[in-house]
């Protein structure tokens, strides 16, 4: 049932928001740019995912157009010295951190281009829909520059680093179909059915337990990147929280009564 749902934070022209209920819906709007990532951009991602508001659950991420995302705008490459491209990196850390750390769950739609900046952006989000059109590449090393988003920290536990270098020393491009089989995906569809898988994924994990999602989006990945003493340690005080939370007992409860949904074979 649809309730009165706050309002989304202002964003600049190249961002589109709006509410489904429990569900927030971003999409990057600059298809005559194929929705290249301008610094105005990546500052409106940041503005959007920490503010939102407190009733959003989940969010899709997805590009109007033909392409998810070409990367970087080369326009943006002006001169910079050192301490300052630092400075424009580090915008970028903190605008991708505020979605992978953020308050929900992101679901991304990835389709055309999936390129540079705009695969690390992607790489950022939890699940990604893949359609059949997306292409993957890093073209960094023909441009004589370097990952500067995060994709040096975030695709290498997705496809490993010897992937990560292939791609970027020989601008090699893979197809929906190789990225799915190497981790850049989780989902593949046809094309043209990514948004309408990404929402049923989004749903879905808007409707579990708060504190499970903020688990799963924000201790299991530095769980993983722990050694295995401090990973078991922060596993169970993280086991005892979900397990002590009202919510989680509600939950047992109903199952145990046979008021729950059961696992089956999807």
């Amino acid at each position: 049932m649809s309730h009165a749902a706050a309002p989304l934070p202002d964003l600049p022209s190249s961002l589109r928001a709006e509410r489904q209920d429990v569900l927030a819906l971003l999409r990057l709007a600059r298809p005559q740019k194929r929705n290249a990532l301008d610094d105005g951009t990546v500052r409106g991602i940041e503005a959007f995912f920490t503010q939102l508001p407190e009733d959003v659950k989940a969010v899709v991420l997805s590009g109007e157009g033909e392409h998810f995302s070409a990367g970087l705008d080369l326009a943006e490459l002006t001169r910079r010295d050192i301490s300052e491209s630092i400075e424009h990196s580090r915008m970028w850390h903190r605008a991708f951190e505020a979605v992978e750390f953020g308050r929900v769950p992101v679901v991304s739609v990835l389709h055309g281009a999936v390129v540079g900046g705009g695969l690390e952006l992607a790489a950022a989000t939890h699940v990604r829909v893949a359609e059949r059109s997306a292409y993957y590449a890093l073209p960094e090393g023909s441009r004589g520059i370097f990952v500067g988003g995060g994709g040096s920290v975030r695709l290498p536990p997705l496809i490993g680093v010897a992937r990560m270098m292939d791609m970027m020393l020989t601008g090699r491009t893979l197809s929906a179909e190789e990225g799915q089989a190497i981790g850049l995906s989780q989902y593949l569809v046809d094309d043209g059915a990514g948004l309408a898988k990404a929402l049923e994924l989004a749903e879905r994990i808007a409707g579990n337990a708060p504190f499970t999602n903020f688990a799963v989006t924000h201790m299991l990945p530095r769980i993983a990147a722990s050694d295995a003493a401090a990973g078991f340690a922060a596993e169970a005080l993280t086991a005892a929280i979900a397990q002590g939370e009202e919510e989680a007992k509600k939950r047992l409860k109903a199952f145990l009564e046979k008021r729950g949904p059961k696992v089956v074979r999807g």
